[in-house]
Parts: C-alpha cells; structure tokens; sequence
C-alpha cells in the first residue's frame, strides 16, 4: 500500500498509478436514473464502501478489483501523464448569458453525464425569460458532476452551487451501461503528481478508464 504523510481528506495523483484518497473519505455509487426516453434525471445512491482512512482508486481502467487499485498500471505499462491545465476555471470557461442567469462551460470537462440534454438544452434554456426554465437551469448545472457548467446570478454575481460534504462517488451510467467517472465533491483538494494542487472546487470529476486526453479529469472518453 502506498503511503502518505497527510491525515485530512485529499486525493494523491501518483505518477503512472492510482489516486491515493486519504482522510477517510466515503465512496459510494451513483447511478444515473434516466426516464424511457433515455434522459439523465437524478443520481441514486447505490454501493455504499465500507470506510476506510486511506485508499487507493484505480486509474488505468484494468485493475481486477475495481474500483480498487490492484497494480495492474505496473504490469500495462499505464502512461498516466497529467495534461489539464492548472488555470482556474474562470479563465477556461465561455460565458453564455441570460436575462437573469448567466451559464458558464468548459467544455474539455466534460464528463457525459447528459444531464443537460433534457427539455431542450441548457444553452438555449438560459436565454429564456420564465420561471420554468430558470428552474431546470438551475436543475441540470447542478448535475452536471464535472462542474463543466455552472450557473451564475447575475444580480448577485454568485455561483449557484448545491450543497456537498466531502465524498467520493462513482459514477455508473445506466443508459450508456459504462462505468463513469469518479465524482469529487465538497471542495476535495486534488493534488498532482508533481505536487501541485489543481483549483479546489465544489464538484469535479476523475477520469478511471485511463482513456481520458485531459487527466487526471473525465473528458466523456468512457462513453466512447
């Protein structure tokens, strides 16, 4: 078992190998409950893991134990080279705005999850003047796992962000049937292999199929 010096909840990139959770971070699955059209609706909470202060999380795809790492990456010779950029998302986002509400999106973050499909698309729902659709904004930034999107009111000019404790969920896609990404939640520091600490954020995702071209984040890979 690989070894770390820190105590409080964070997530170790290790070079070429899996994420390192530390601080007794929960994990549970999270599938995605889709209606028979095929939408993203709502998370349900499957597999809760039994706790542990330290764990390591498989990053290559391969392991045997998913979602535990199990040493395969050594024996496939898993290149886990980190190629996001450490530039905050304010200065990776576009910006769409509305009468009300203002949309940001970094696209590259992008983790398929969908549920920004339904009733429309929340590019073109952002634009509207009513009720209902500011309503479902709100509703799928707020699922969006990656924090891809994000939903700004522009009388506050603050983030409207739901609310996480600290945990870890992975992500299953049920419409797809691929094993998603695993959701960070509650302002979880990632830190790089190099030892540098990505921008800390409410909601992010880590890519586990060793596909993603923007590691250590989830770019949509998994879902071909």
């Amino acid at each position: 078992m690989i070894k770390s010096a820190h105590s409080h909840p964070q997530i170790e990139i290790t070079p070429n190998g899996p994420y390192l959770v530390v601080g007794g971070l929960p994990l549970s699955e999270q599938w995605i409950v889709t209606n028979a059209e095929g939408d993203s609706l709502e998370y349900r909470e499957g597999k809760q893991f039994p706790p542990q202060l330290r764990y390591a999380l498989c990053r290559c795809g391969q392991s045997a134990t998913k979602p535990f790492c199990d040493g395969t990456h050594a024996k496939v010779g898993f290149d886990g080279t980190e190629t996001a950029s450490h530039e905050p998302y304010h200065l990776q986002a576009g910006t769409i705005d509305g009468p009300t509400l203002r949309l940001t999106d970094q696209e590259n973050l992008c983790a398929s999850a969908r549920f920004c499909d339904p009733k429309g698309k929340i590019w073109k729902l952002v634009k509207l003047d009513t009720d209902e659709a500011r309503e479902i904004v709100k509703h799928e930034a707020a699922h969006c796992p990656s924090g891809r999107l994000v939903i700004w009111d522009k009388a506050t000019g603050k983030a409207i962000e739901p609310e996480f404790a600290p945990s870890l969920g992975l992500i299953e896609d049920t419409e797809k049937k691929v094993h998603g990404p695993i959701w960070v939640r509650g302002g979880i520091p990632v830190v790089s292999a190099s030892g540098k600490t990505y921008e800390i954020r409410n909601r992010l995702t880590l890519c586990r199929c060793g596909s993603s071209a923007n590691k250590p984040f989830c770019d949509g890979a998994h879902a071909g």
